[in-house]
């Protein structure tokens, strides 16, 4: 719940959270940023219904500060103090007016999609932290979801890399549509994911500007950016003139090594394919350089189709992507030193990503 109060805000009461009772047995919490609600139910004994807006932060760590037995609840409407009894602690917590809290936003209608959430996890977490994390083209702070026969694919995009995995669906979905969901929110989504077993429904509102991901237990309701995201089909390459097959944990192990003498040497990793003949296998040497601190060259083995080839890459780029593929071998596909690389699980097609290269001096 903390995570969907606002941090910094002009409407001081976004920094509570909503406390309501629903008679016999529901005690319903909400918080809002006004970007995401979250609201979830808890099972609770209702003596008298009421409701009540307390800080967040204050009641969260007070609560976690607690020991693991029954919380008695008791509001004041009148001074709207809440005060709260556990075993032999108590503390009483100044609260705002239920009625000046922001709306929770209900959605009642419109395309209604179900997803696995295993699936779900491993799309987002692939796909994520490609998502642009300034203002300056707002549609690219967002992850583009394109519902379609296929499935549904998930995009993100900054400008540097592009992130694109396709899950397939329990069921078609009536129409085709595409929205633009907040990065932010795809975060905090894949979090609550944590247990949950069965699918989880989203539903996009007919205005196409806010969805809902119910869960068991939680409810989740984002706005939705918009604008036009851009047509990324035209930014992967079609061909390739080098394709390195290499085991995904030495790569990710040499690329780590070459990152603490990246961070000096403006984060630019060097990779060098060598095609191998009828007596040795292939290799790809990662190596990173900075003037004032040294060098260092890591090889691994690597199964290389097409000629030797070299390229360079931002060194967090590259450990972001290989951080998040699951497969035990990746394959690293590369046109020219000057076009866009393109790395890809092996054993897996319904994830692509693509880096733009840095120029060096080779």
């Amino acid at each position: 719940m903390g995570r969907a109060v606002a941090t910094r805000t002009t409407l001081p009461i976004t920094n509570n959270v909503l406390l309501t009772t629903e008679q016999p047995s529901q005690l319903k919490l909400a918080a809002t940023n006004l970007e995401i609600t979250i609201s979830c139910q808890v099972s609770a004994k209702v003596e008298e219904e009421g409701a009540i807006t307390i800080p967040a932060r204050l009641l969260t760590e007070f609560v976690n500060s607690l020991p693991s037995e029954q919380i008695s609840m008791n509001l004041s409407p009148r001074t709207r103090t809440l005060e709260l009894s556990c075993a032999r602690y108590e503390a009483r917590i100044n609260g705002m007016d239920a009625e000046d809290f922001p709306p929770i936003p209900t959605i009642s209608d419109g395309l209604t999609i179900k997803i696995e959430p295993e699936a779900l996890r491993l799309a987002i977490g692939q796909v994520v932290f490609a998502a642009a994390t300034e203002d300056s083209r707002p549609v690219l702070t967002g992850i583009h979801a394109e519902f379609g026969d296929s499935g549904l694919t998930l995009a993100a995009a900054d400008g540097f890399r592009l992130a694109v995995h396709k899950l397939s669906l329990p069921q078609p979905v009536a129409e085709k549509i595409g929205i633009i969901i907040p990065a932010r929110s795809l975060t905090e989504l894949n979090r609550l994911l944590g247990d949950q077993e069965e699918p989880i429904e989203m539903t996009i509102n007919q205005a196409r500007s806010q969805v809902l991901f119910r869960l068991k237990n939680v409810e989740m309701v984002s706005q939705l950016i918009q604008g036009t995201f851009p047509n990324y089909n035209q930014l992967i390459p079609q061909s390739y003139v080098t394709r390195a097959v290499v085991a995904l944990s030495d790569f990710l192990r040499a690329t780590r090594s070459a990152s603490i003498f990246a961070r000096d040497g403006s984060g630019i990793i060097r990779l060098q394919i060598i095609p191998g003949d009828e007596l040795s296998p292939g290799k790809m040497m990662v190596s990173a350089r900075a003037e004032e601190v040294g060098d260092n060259l890591g090889e691994i083995d690597a199964m290389v189709e097409g000629e030797a080839a070299k390229i360079a890459f931002n060194s967090k780029y590259l450990t972001d992507v290989l951080a998040v593929i699951d497969e035990e071998r990746v394959a690293l596909e590369t046109t020219s030193p000057s076009s866009p690389g393109m790395i890809r699980p092996v054993g897996t097609d319904n994830y692509i990503h693509i880096v733009m290269p840095m120029f060096v001096q080779w």
